[in-house]
């Protein structure tokens, strides 16, 4: 049976990394830790797909085996040069791993290091002898930080070179650090970009052009609402690699549960997005760890959308009046109006979308549970994609989603609602 949300085979996953569309298929990393259902030495797990619901995954494609990764292969991003899959990523060193769990370190204390290593085939990688430091560790404390810099997003500029940007910190505010080669393996840092208020560390960073519109979406550590993804429009100057960063940013997704997104471009030229949905404990198959539905991303009037892919989408055609698994829930909501999905309650109040997954959470001690949107413009068409353990809410055709982890479902619908599940 199809799946719409890739799912962690064993273990924990969680970034998804090298997100690429390669030889005729997607290719689709993530960290992963494959011994326990918890966080430890990261390693890069592997699965490939024809259309981005069938997946599967393959052998580990990157472990610790170097000196500068020899702590955890940690996140990064794929890019093609002349037919070969290549792959830039961060690196660690533990200056001293935790003697009670070698697999974690102490103090959050660690050196990281950009490496690089590439695939003829894009299934085969040699970890111990194709393995390159391209950007060994910071030690200009005006530029970066030694231990908090990482996540190497790559693209092809147009002037043929290749760019790179990472995630930083100096002074305890986040920043970007923007580096040229024309090669993938020689680079020069060309210069940083930051902005006010936007916490003290930027994870995974990703630029891409949509529409004539460049974006930039990233991950700030320690902001008022802790670590979450954020999108925002910006002006980049690749000559310069100059980036001005304005004060208008939207989530990437409002339920808060979603970090560390990804892009790339599709078979048809669209630009998609994964992310990875942050779980409070294992599922009932002792795994931890999902990515959402593929969304493509698109600029309307200065807003960005995020919507379910149509490969996707199109495959929910057969309604039903007795959903179980995976199924799709359409409605449209009004001021007052309420839909209760297995526990899951959704409902519109003065011109927001409002999400409240209290019944359908477990260790929500500590989790906040109830989510909303801005103010909606216009109307409130709902779209939500229904899974054992996520709830996926796209609103107006993607003008705001909230997603939520989930858990013990009911199959009860209740609302004016229509409901679909997937061909078979």
């Amino acid at each position: 049976m199809s799946e719409i949300h890739l799912k962690s085979p064993r273990g924990w996953i969680n970034d998804p990394n090298g997100f690429i569309f390669f030889n005729g298929e997607y290719h689709l990393f993530y960290q992963h830790f494959p011994y326990a259902p918890r966080w430890g030495r990261m390693h890069w797990g592997h699965a490939v797909s024809s259309d981005l619901m069938n997946w599967k995954h393959l052998d580990i494609a990157l472990f610790p085996t170097k000196t500068d990764d020899m702590d955890g292969c940690f996140s990064g991003s794929a890019i093609e040069k002349d037919g070969v899959m290549h792959l830039l990523y961060t690196g660690v060193r533990y200056d001293a791993p935790n003697p009670e769990n070698t697999n974690c370190c102490l103090d959050d204390k660690f050196t990281a290091a950009q490496l690089h290593i590439s695939s003829a085939d894009g299934f085969s990688f040699d970890n111990f002898d194709d393995k390159t430091t391209v950007i060994p560790p910071i030690n200009d404390t005006k530029i970066g930080d030694r231990t908090h810099t990482r996540d190497p997003k790559v693209w092809r500029g147009g002037d043929g070179n290749f760019y790179m940007v990472l995630g930083s910190t100096v002074d305890k505010k986040g920043r970007l650090l923007f580096y040229k080669s024309a090669d993938l393996i020689h680079w020069e840092y060309v210069s940083f970009a930051t902005a006010e208020g936007c916490g003290w560390m930027w994870e995974c960073p990703d630029y891409f052009r949509v529409g004539g519109s460049d974006v930039l979406i990233f991950s700030p550590m320690g902001t008022q609402y802790g670590n979450q993804a954020v999108c925002t429009l910006v002006d980049f100057d690749e000559k310069t690699c100059s980036m001005k960063i304005g004060n208008k940013y939207q989530f990437l997704d409002y339920g808060l549960d979603l970090y560390a997104p990804q892009s790339t471009t599709d078979k048809d030229g669209r630009r998609i997005v994964v992310a990875w949905l942050r779980m409070p404990e294992p599922a009932d198959n002792n795994t931890i760890g999902m990515f959402s539905i593929p969304r493509v991303c698109e600029v309307k009037d200065g807003h960005i959308f995020f919507h379910p892919h149509p490969d996707i989408q199109e495959k929910f055609t057969r309604k039903t009046t007795s959903p179980n698994g995976i199924y799709m829930v359409k409605a449209s909501l009004s001021n007052g109006d309420e839909l209760n999905i297995g526990g899951y309650i959704i409902r519109k109040e003065k011109g927001r979308i409002i999400a409240d997954r209290s019944g359908v959470i477990r260790n929500n001690e500590e989790l906040r549970n109830v989510f909303e949107t801005p103010v909606l413009n216009g109307g409130a068409d709902i779209e939500a994609y229904v899974d054992q353990n996520m709830i996926e809410v796209f609103i107006n055709g993607g003008e705001y989603v909230i997603t939520n982890t989930v858990y013990d479902l009911s199959d009860k619908v209740v609302g004016n609602v229509e409901l679909y599940v997937m061909e078979e």
